[in-house]
């Protein structure tokens, strides 16, 4: 892969990262603030609700900046974009796409049919 295309996709997971980092913190300040009594079950209910959405979104994404600081790993390492499998690239669209992913399209597709079978 193109030295341009390394730092392209460096920055923008880098630009990533941050804005997932922001939104937690600005999710965390927002919880702790809060410091609301609902007289109505039904309001306290919902807003509990919500936040245990919320949190289950933030959990998600920060298994997901994980996956990102592997990917700045690979870029280091120079396997950025090849493929854990076959060893060959992967497409640039599906880096753009997924700029996360280890497989090509094709090995990909072969594990999930994989997995399908299994009941997975």
């Amino acid at each position: 892969m193109k030295q341009d295309d390394l730092n392209y996709f460096r920055n923008l997971l880098l630009q990533k990262i941050d804005q997932l980092t922001a939104d937690a913190a600005k999710t965390v300040s927002e919880m702790t603030d809060e410091n609301e009594n609902f007289p109505d079950l039904s309001d306290r209910a919902s807003l509990e609700s919500d936040r245990n959405f919320e949190l289950r979104i933030r959990d998600r994404e920060r298994k997901l900046i994980a996956k990102m600081r592997e990917a700045l790993q690979r870029i280091e390492d120079g396997t950025f974009g090849i493929c854990e499998i076959c060893g060959k690239d992967v497409s640039t669209k599906r880096l753009m796409a997924r700029p996360v992913t280890t497989f090509c399209i094709e090995c990909k597709t072969d594990q999930e049919k994989i997995e399908r079978q299994r009941g997975e």
